[in-house]
């Protein structure tokens, strides 16, 4: 059986077309015409093969971090809380505030939860083993935000880097008892079987990433890398998300294992990104949300996702790239990217 083709991109062994993906935040369903978006979704199978039209008026069923006005607590202790439905919230309360309760914290099962909700391991690896058997391609990964981001939500943003600075050894039972809960769900995958392991989370701001690449380096990185060696190990192929700019960090990521790199485009460059990796390093790149498809015309979106593709992919792949629809994009914008994602992913065929 051939591998799928987002495997093939990756790797550089010529895929058929660029791996596309349009994600549509569950915001919108309250942003835009119900019936509007059904037509533009379904007039875009390429980018939405197994939509179906639900009854309107629709509700989605909103991830429990993004319930307005419904705070949530997750396995970790962590209570969570958003504004508007649908767009993930932040952790207004830190189970971990003070490291000298950590002895009798109790950390979450990783047979029951994935830290963020429950899971049932029977049902996920039907599912996984489905799609494999199926020829298609299985993906799976730790929640979003697994190592730096829980840590901040445990013990505070401010509090954990101040920690990380003064060395307070403290932080380190929470940061082995982290990657030991990490582990476990990785394990649980590996024994499944996936073509892919994803470790997502935002290290990135603005301008310049979150934490320093020295404390990076001396508290995250070997996690990281840990965490990512047993599924290298395996075959399977190893994804990292970032959200900001992450410049300064991607070389350690990289040398970690990564072998796609999930990044912004804007905030990061499209020149930067170019001359660090391509035709060298996957890159899965994060479409703008804060200029182009914001303000632009059509006209321009084709144009700048016509230049992503030439300047980062190539006949034997390297380039996957993928959006996320949030509310305040003009519904024509939108159109035009499904339209250029569309036509642009057989550039090469």
């Amino acid at each position: 059986m051939s591998k799928p083709n987002q495997v093939r991109s990756a790797l550089f062994e010529k895929p058929d077309f660029i791996p596309m993906t349009f994600v549509i935040n569950d915001s919108c369903w309250k942003s835009y015409d119900q019936n509007q978006l059904c037509d533009l979704i379904e007039s875009h199978p390429f980018l939405f093969p197994d939509f179906k039209r639900p009854a309107l008026p629709y509700t989605p069923d909103y991830a429990l971090v993004a319930r307005k006005d419904a705070p949530y607590t997750d396995d970790f202790g962590c209570v969570w809380q958003t504004t508007i439905d649908g767009i993930t919230g932040c952790v207004v309360k830190h189970p971990l505030s003070d490291l000298d309760v950590l002895p009798s914290y109790r950390w979450p099962d990783p047979d029951k939860c994935m830290g963020i909700g429950p899971i049932d391991w029977n049902s996920e690896k039907v599912r996984l083993e489905g799609l494999r058997k199926e020829g298609k391609f299985a993906p799976a990964g730790l929640r979003h935000g697994h190592t730096f981001l829980q840590l901040c939500d445990l013990h505070g943003y401010e509090d954990l880097l101040c920690d990380m600075v003064d060395e307070d050894d403290r932080l380190w039972p929470m940061i082995e008892g982290l990657e030991s809960f990490n582990q476990a769900i990785v394990d649980h995958y590996l024994d499944i079987g996936v073509d892919q392991m994803s470790y997502a989370e935002d290290l990135g701001m603005q301008v310049g990433p979150m934490i320093s690449p020295d404390l990076f380096r001396k508290y995250i990185k070997p996690s990281y890398s840990r965490l990512m060696k047993k599924a290298r190990d395996k075959g399977v192929l190893i994804h990292m998300h970032s959200d900001g700019d992450i410049r300064t960090l991607v070389s350690d990521l990289v040398e970690g294992g990564v072998q796609v790199i999930n990044l912004q485009d804007k905030v990061n460059g499209i020149d930067w990104i170019a001359d660090h990796f391509a035709h060298r390093t996957c890159v899965e790149l994060d479409i703008d949300r804060q200029d182009t498809t914001l303000n632009g015309t059509p006209a321009q979106i084709d144009e700048m996702i016509a230049d992503d593709v030439k300047r980062l992919s190539s006949p034997d792949g390297g380039l996957w790239m993928i959006y996320g629809l949030y509310p305040q994009i003009p519904i024509e914008n939108a159109r035009a990217l499904m339209d250029a994602m569309t036509r642009y992913a057989f550039f090469w065929s």
